[in-house]
């Protein structure tokens, strides 16, 4: 079976032109008759330079990929697609249906949390007669018939798959681990689907394509990125110029249907609500909200036991998504029992919290991982990508316990606050016998604690004489002498063929 699926190429190449089609008679193939908007779709090509964060100053080797956009305005040029279809672009590049040329195309603004993408083409060719995808304001039903269309793998040209909206909830993003709302249906979405549009019966987008369910854990699992979540990303793109997120509280709640628990509390018969079992230190309603609270309402809607509220009739989702379709800069309400009193709290302003560990260096001002080198001794910040490239995808398990519990249940007590890691010890015979030293976090240089990256390396270069002590978990030393240390710098740079002893935005500060 060599020619089963090869390649669709080489058919009847030789063969002579055949008579022109009568107009009308199947040559658009009659898929307007669909009343979907097909010529809006386009296939984005992208190239990835993803940073190694083992060896945080270089990058893997680039990787290919396909995915699916679609154009949403073509007075002001936009396409939208995924996050993950230009995720760390070196180039990327759309090519319309039908059309045999590929326009490099820039990257306007991409919200990771949700996981989608603007991108324009400058060339003038690309943008004529091409169709806009009208976006439905209306979260649809369930059962509702939707066509999912795009680019997949198994073949070149467009690919439309139907199939009906199974359900509505709050799920995790797996892109960069948000909770928002997500339409799951039973269509197909293979690899290269990502980033197509998904319409109703009247040709209207209801949402964009975004993951499927392996198939290892169910079978015919497609998610949609809603339209609700679209427009977010967008008005938040116009009303703040660039993309800032979906707000949260940063508390963590613990259900109260236990009777006995809410009595405790204080609560009547008819209150319902979640308790505040902890708040974020950096998070917006740690100004107003402490432990032991109970959550009652978010602006003005009640608060179920289980954590949700009132989405449509029959139908409930988490609280949170009530808070993630604000905006940070906006101001919150919450109803809150505190010591069996009901208040009434305002957060002025919401903004993001800081993570301890983040999931991802894409926000950073210089995205990738940072690090700095001195004698041998490479410094970087613990990372979720970093623990993904040290230990693998199963870094949950592989990892050493303590860094799985700092990136799964500790927070940032100050929005500076890092965690320095000595990743490796490049050989070097000032660091003999210190070889196995790696992973290991940096606590103190000398009797100053380590609060982030570069707050450790201005301790080291402040160290010009004597020793330089270096506090590692487990109580563990690292000491060396200052001075040698120094020196020894770009010996170790030049024999490992390092191009610098720190990465660019460690360099820029001040």
């Amino acid at each position: 079976g060599g020619a089963v699926g090869g390649g669709g190429g080489g058919h009847g190449r030789g063969a002579p032109p055949g008579p022109p089609l009568p107009p009308g008679d199947g040559s658009d193939e009659d898929l307007g008759a669909l009343g979907v908007p097909l010529d809006a779709v386009v296939k984005v090509w992208c190239v990835h330079s993803t940073p190694n964060y083992s060896l945080p100053w270089q990058r893997r080797r680039q990787e290919r990929s396909s995915g699916s956009g679609f154009c949403i305005d073509a007075k002001r040029r936009v396409v939208l697609t995924n996050a993950h279809c230009v995720e760390w672009h070196a180039q990327v590049k759309l090519q319309r249906r039908g059309s045999d040329t590929k326009y490099l195309a820039k990257v306007l603004s991409v919200g990771w949390e949700c996981d989608l993408a603007v991108v324009t083409v400058e060339e003038e060719e690309f943008w004529e007669g091409l169709q806009a995808v009208q976006l439905s304001s209306k979260i649809p039903h369930l059962e509702d018939d939707v066509l999912c269309v795009g680019f997949p793998v198994g073949g070149d040209t467009i690919s439309v798959t139907s199939g009906v909206i199974s359900r509505i909830e709050v799920t995790t993003y797996t892109q960069a681990a948000a909770e928002l709302l997500g339409i799951q249906i039973d269509a197909a979405i293979n690899s290269g689907n990502s980033g197509g549009p998904a319409f109703n019966a009247e040709g209207e987008c209801v949402g964009v394509a975004f993951q499927s369910m392996g198939a290892d854990e169910a079978e015919n699992i497609g998610y949609v990125i809603p339209t609700l979540v679209v427009m977010h990303f967008l008005e938040d793109l116009l009303k703040h110029g660039h993309y800032t997120g979906f707000p949260t509280l940063g508390v963590e709640i613990q259900t109260m249907e236990n009777a006995t628990l809410r009595e405790s509390c204080g609560m009547g018969p008819k209150q319902k609500g979640v308790l505040i079992s902890r708040v974020l230190p950096t998070a917006p309603a740690a100004k107003v909200l402490q432990s032991g609270d109970v959550l009652l309402a978010f602006d003005g809607e009640q608060i179920g036991n289980d954590g949700t509220v009132r989405f449509r009739r029959h139908e409930r989702v988490m609280y949170t998504w009530l808070v993630a379709q604000k905006f940070y800069g906006e101001e919150a309400k919450l109803t809150a029992l505190r010591d069996g009193k009901r208040l009434e709290l305002v957060i002025e302003k919401l903004h993001p919290e800081a993570p301890l560990v983040p999931i991802h260096l894409f926000d950073k001002p210089r995205p990738g991982p940072s690090y700095f080198i001195v004698a041998g001794l490479v410094f970087t910040t613990l990372s979720e990508p970093f623990l993904e490239s040290e230990f693998g995808a199963e870094w949950e398990h592989k990892a050493p316990v303590e860094m799985v519990k700092w990136a799964t249940q500790e927070h940032a007590a100050t929005p500076d606050e890092q965690l320095v890691v000595l990743t490796q010890v490049l050989a070097h015979e000032l660091t003999m016998g210190y070889e196995s030293m790696e992973n290991l976090r940096l606590l103190k240089v000398g009797d100053e604690q380590v609060r982030n990256l570069k707050q450790a390396m201005d301790l080291i270069n402040a160290c010009q004489g004597g020793f330089l002590k270096l506090g590692l978990q487990h109580n563990l030393h690292l000491i060396l002498r200052a001075e040698a240390a120094h020196g020894a710098t770009a010996e170790v740079l030049e024999k490992h063929g390092i191009p610098a002893a720190m990465s660019v935005d460690l360099d820029d500060l001040p």
